[in-house]
């Protein structure tokens, strides 16, 4: 089994400038911007991923690409990737791109883009693993409390549906499995399951 095995430092992780300037500009890039159907702040999601890359043992550079995770697919593409690899490094700017599910403008089809990010996931470095687990975790518990409070009017809001998200995140699971003994693999499964109970398609004990 590959890394992302979550909570083996020996020491605490020092957050220093680095990090203070990563968050300044995650919240310059992604000011005006808002969670998907949401009022939500959208720094709320890359401040929630990156404390969960450091709750699961994660690096400062891991931090740091989580809070720029999202950089590239929705604030400039490759100019973008450019510039964190000028402010930040080859390590978090390789991160961030490993992350990315798309560079292109715009988007290819959703379903076969999704297919290749996850054949990508299996044979990505440990830290894009550790990274895009926690970014899909959050984006988990976020569809779970939302669902619970809109029901299925929540689907309107992905461009998979209920069925396409459903399917995507239980592939992810799998993919997870296969590269990671984090805990937060189970925190995902775990997700997922009760999106699935509320949403009425859970499998048969």
């Amino acid at each position: 089994m590959h890394g992302c095995l979550g909570n083996e430092r020996n020491q605490m992780v020092q957050l220093g400038e680095k990090f203070e300037q990563a968050l300044a500009y995650a919240l310059r890039l992604h000011a005006g911007q808002a969670r998907k159907g949401t009022q939500v702040p959208y720094a709320a999601h890359l401040l929630a991923v990156s404390a969960l890359v450091l709750e699961d043992g994660g690096s400062e550079v891991e931090a740091i690409a989580g809070l720029l995770h999202d950089a590239v697919e929705d604030q400039g593409g490759l100019d973008t990737l450019h510039e964190i690899q000028r402010r930040f490094g080859v390590e978090v700017a390789g991160i961030v791109k490993g992350c990315s599910d798309s560079m292109e403008i715009p988007k290819p089809p959703w379903k076969p883009r999704k297919q290749a990010y996850m054949e990508h996931l299996l044979h990505a470095s440990d830290n894009v693993c550790r990274v895009s687990l926690a970014d899909k975790l959050h984006n988990a518990r976020a569809i779970h409390r939302d669902f619970r409070l809109l029901g299925d009017a929540l689907w309107q809001r992905f461009v998979g549906g209920k069925d396409g998200t459903l399917w995507y995140y239980a592939s992810l699971i799998q993919v997870f499995q296969q590269r990671s003994a984090s805990p937060l693999v189970n925190d995902l499964a775990d997700t997922v399951s009760r999106i699935e109970r509320l949403a009425g398609t859970a499998a048969a004990p």
